[in-house]
């Protein structure tokens, strides 16, 4: 295994480990000892060859899927942040499916996407949530509501998506989802 490949290797098993907000002994520490601080360090700074097995149970231990743990070969890019909104993964999980379900799967799709698996908080895009509010029927406001309803979102993002560059989709138009609106659950 070339050293380069070593070294990417180790930081992905690093950014996964940090995702997580575990400490190299809060990995030993979680595991029963299963996984020693010292080994996983080793794995991380490349100075240590891991199995395909021991990197198979590495990412069994952290919940992801081994493919998050080998390094990207494509070159990086970098991404810019507007208009960001950050869903609480946690109060999302704890939700009916029957509700959050297009919700959830939305966002697991997200965090496959971008190898974030911290499962606490996601950040998306205002033209996220407007494509949400298409897959759930009602209006990017109604579904803010919602969202912060359900406790996905904090309060305080009311208009969130109307500050955009949209503006003109939001021109004196009747809102054809407005004879449609739900009553909040």
């Amino acid at each position: 295994m070339s050293t380069d490949y070593s070294r990417a290797l180790g930081a992905r098993l690093r950014a996964i480990r940090n995702q997580q907000g575990l400490s190299l002994q809060g990995v030993e520490d979680k595991s029963h000892g299963r996984w020693k601080a010292v080994v996983v360090g080793s794995y991380e700074r490349g100075d240590r060859a891991v199995t395909v097995q021991r990197l198979s149970e590495l990412a069994v231990f952290y919940g992801v899927p081994v493919s998050e743990l080998l390094p990207d070969p494509r070159p990086s890019s970098a991404v810019t942040a507007t208009n960001k909104i950050v869903l609480n993964l946690e109060s999302l999980g704890s939700l009916p499916a029957d509700e959050a379900g297009p919700l959830a799967r939305y966002a697991s799709t997200i965090q496959a996407q971008r190898h974030d698996y911290n499962g606490k908080v996601l950040s998306i895009r205002a033209e996220d949530l407007k494509s949400l509010a298409i897959i759930y029927d009602m209006s990017p406001d109604e579904l803010t509501s919602r969202l912060i309803e359900w406790g996905v979102l904090s309060p305080g993002m009311e208009g969130i998506v109307g500050s955009g560059d949209d503006e003109d989709l939001e021109e004196d138009v009747d809102e054809p989802w407005g004879d449609r609106r739900r009553s909040p659950r």
